[in-house]
């Protein structure tokens, strides 16, 4: 070949792999008659062209303007090479080396294959595993990359001439869809009953079909594990569901046909009708329409303002639902507290007392993920729980973080994720979930294992949690004991630098004040904090004012019996208050034993101090009738208090909480005098006191922030935290601070819950290695 003068090599950095970028460059270079190669290499793609510098400019254009749909590009590097003289365009074999691009999600089938199912002409007419490159399945079945077949859970079958012409023609929508696959060649779905015996039917979704309009519950294998499906206008199935799962209270997922049967139950909006029906096809919470619509069974979101529906995404689903006309429940097939069932296997062993049909295939998958929750506030969309559809996408480092080390950070106890900080991008993973169940501690571990695989990812620095007891955190130390380096991070601040990374704030940026309202996190103090003001940065932060502590009387046991965490509030805010006064205002305190609390306070017997918003919640949720008694998951009472809430008068005079100036600290005291008394004179609705507690809590943390405005310097407020989820204390704080003057930073791509400490954990540990603004 002769050497040519006038080339180009092209880095492209980003979601390259795996969503047919290569043929998408090879369509673009055949329209444009430019001749060269494109491959896969260790950082992204590559691209040859003999072009001149007009024709180089096009081609980079219209690269950027007509992704394909999975497709995105960080960067793009661009040099001029001597290349060989090609004659015209190809696409070359994977280029061997370090690994480190990015694995694409997975992903709802698309507007083609979604046609192709429903075609009677079509050769993939009701195959439930049809996919091509700009849909199906991803992160669910890679093992390793590069992402190639043989690297898939796809391995073990081997495509038929048909399906092998698709794969290697670049002009087709196939062309190295690695999941690519027909009723001929591909997996295929079968039907058994709970013991396990397998059915025999002309078409299993026709069957499924006539079982749910029954009122049987049925089990699916779906992209990345199993769901619990049922008819949810059927209050029988939806209660017998629940039943069996031991899942008493928390709202299941729905998952309805198309926008006009969702549209019938909850008001979508342009902003929620766009994520339904988007590649990510995430859980959409919105709020449910009350009057002139279709009955839900009562039992499918209880004590909810809100219904969380998504779109069929997968052929499977859609061929479920082609025929239901009404909503099914979509819930995550598996007992309450274990983590989904994945395998076969695993449905067999965990879902056979619950489902009385099962749908299962021989497709296996490889990575556990979760469905995706998205909650409209305002117009806006804020995550709950990141997972399919936006999970492994990187993140990019704000600036100054540019030479940042590679590292891992470890995530918290609860709604976890870990994050990988590389080459300047932050990687994180699905939500896994919460740690203290072993099975979730094993695939949190084999998640650990794979993402490093995935992306060649070698460090020797880790970031963990400060409290001792997470076992994320335990397992921290023991990779310290192995000669690795770990830094551990307040967990309050890793939330505060998580929103901040969010919204690309920059290392070197002025202080930023956080407003961080949660559960718990183990404070500097070696106190349970939780209603946190910090002023800081990345690098560092000071507790400039915080919520009035008060025992937590019974420790974890106070977090699921509200009860506990009102009589404590109560006892601090009014000492003198008998064991009688108590019970007229409380009755559910008549058989408590009170006086044995009053010890543990007295002698601090069990009794760790925290400063938590979200137990201030709990308490006075227990005081108007919100699951005082026993809560049967995380957050249950705060949530059921806000849907109370918001059927309370927005013109309820609010309460008023003291600003102590002295020890800058929110003191709800007077705030449960006021509450007492109305509950005494019994002449506001638990509805309006539930409102007026709100916006009183709203209004304080205004203040506070406008005091502390006097005493420092900011000019930016960050929100975060779960509490933060609560849309109408979020709305109002958000309205009030925008209002004063103040840059409001928020959540939205990642959650404001510890599903979004991983990533704070690691921009907090980068910065204090010392990043350098390069």
């Amino acid at each position: 070949m002769k050497t040519q003068h006038n080339g180009v090599r092209l880095s492209i950095h980003g979601l390259v792999q795996g969503v047919g970028f290569r043929p998408f460059v090879w369509r673009l270079a055949q329209q444009l008659k430019l001749n060269g190669c494109v491959y896969n290499d260790a950082s992204g793609v590559k691209v040859e062209l003999l072009a001149d510098a007009q024709q180089r400019a096009l081609f980079i254009d219209r690269l950027y303007a007509e992704l394909p749909p999975l497709a995105r590009i960080d960067g793009v590097d661009s040099r001029s090479a001597d290349l060989p003289d090609f004659c015209g365009f190809e696409i070359v074999q994977t280029q061997q080396g370090a690994v480190s691009t990015g694995c694409a999600p997975d992903a709802a089938t698309c507007p083609q294959c979604r046609q192709e199912l429903f075609d009677p002409g079509n050769r993939r007419f009701r195959y439930p595993f049809i996919n091509c490159t700009h849909c199906g399945p991803r992160l669910s079945i890679i093992r390793q990359i590069p992402y190639d077949r043989a690297s898939t859970t796809m391995a073990q079958f081997e495509q038929c001439p048909q399906c092998l012409v698709e794969y290697q023609n670049p002009a087709d929508r196939r062309f190295h869809a690695q999941p690519n696959a027909c009723a001929t060649c591909g997996p295929q779905a079968w039907l058994e009953d709970h013991t396990g015996t397998q059915i025999t039917t002309d078409d299993p979704f026709h069957t499924l079909a006539r079982a749910l309009n029954d009122g049987k519950i049925i089990a699916i294998k779906g992209l990345g594990g199993f769901h619990l499906a049922c008819d949810a206008s059927n209050p029988v199935a939806v209660t017998e569901l629940r039943r069996r799962k031991h899942r008493p209270d928390k709202a299941f997922a729905l998952m309805g046909r198309d926008l006009e049967v969702i549209g019938q139950y909850a008001a979508v909006d342009d902003t929620a009708a766009e994520l339904l029906q988007s590649c990510d096809a995430p859980v959409v919470l919105m709020d449910a329409v009350t009057t002139n619509c279709p009955r839900l069974a009562d039992t499918v979101a209880p004590g909810q303002y809100q219904l969380g529906f998504m779109l069929p995404y997968t052929p499977v689903h859609l061929l479920l639902m082609e025929t239901q006309s009404q909503p099914l429940v979509m819930t995550s097939g598996n007992r309450a507290g274990a983590p989904q069932a994945m395998s076969n296997e695993d449905a067999r062993e965990q879902l056979n007392e619950i489902a009385d049909l099962f749908l299962m295939h021989d497709r296996p998958i490889q990575n556990r993920v979760d469905d995706s929750v998205v909650r409209q506030i305002d117009g806006h969309s804020h995550c709950l729980r990141r997972a399919r559809g936006y999970a492994p996408t990187s993140l990019a480092l704000p600036a100054g973080f540019e030479s940042a080390a590679d590292l891992v950070a470890l995530g918290a106890e609860l709604k976890n994720t870990l994050c990988l900080l590389q080459s300047g991008r932050a990687i994180v993973t699905q939500h896994l979930g919460d740690l203290e169940d072993a099975r979730t501690y094993e695939q949190y571990q084999r998640t650990l294992s794979l993402y490093q695989n995935l992306y060649q990812h070698q460090t020797s620095l880790y970031a963990c949690d400060l409290h001792p007891e997470y076992l994320s955190s335990k397992l921290g130390e023991q990779i310290e004991e192995q000669g690795n380096h770990l830094i551990k991070v307040q967990h309050h601040h890793a939330h505060l630098a998580a929103c901040l990374g969010e919204n690309g704030y920059p290392l070197e940026g002025d202080a930023v004040l956080g407003i961080c309202l949660d559960g718990t996190g183990f404070g500097l103090d070696d106190t349970l904090w939780g209603g946190e003001f910090l002023l800081g940065g990345y690098q560092r932060i000071e507790r400039v004012a915080h919520l009035r502590p008060f025992p937590l009387v019974g420790g974890v046991q106070a977090i699921r019996e509200p009860w506990r965490c009102l009589y404590a509030q109560v006892k601090q805010a009014q000492p003198e208050i008998t064991h009688d006064q108590l019970v007229a205002i409380f009755p559910m305190l008549v058989d408590k034993p009170c006086a044995t609390l009053d010890k543990m306070i007295e002698k601090r017997l069990n009794c760790p101090i925290t400063s938590s918003a979200g137990r201030l919640f709990d308490a006075v949720a227990a005081a108007l009738g919100c699951h005082a008694e026993r809560i049967s998951y995380e957050g249950q009472a705060a949530i059921e208090l806000e849907t109370l809430a918001r059927q309370g008068n927005p013109d309820s005079i609010p309460y008023s909480l003291t600003l102590d100036r002295s020890a800058n600290q929110i003191d709800p005291a007077s705030f449960w005098l006021q509450l007492l008394q109305d509950l005494n004179e019994g002449t506001r609705t638990c509805a309006d006191m539930a409102y007026a507690f709100h916006k009183g809590f709203a209004n304080a943390v205004v203040g506070q922030v406008l005091n502390l405005r006097e005493q420092h310097t900011f000019s930016a407020v960050a929100l975060s935290g779960g509490v933060m989820q609560n849309g109408l204390l979020f709305s109002d704080l958000h309205q009030q601070l925008t209002a004063a003057g103040l840059e409001v930073m928020t959540h939205q791509r990642l959650p404001s819950n510890d599903g979004g400490i991983a990533f704070g954990q690691a921009l907090v540990a980068a910065a204090q290695q010392g990043t350098q603004v390069r």
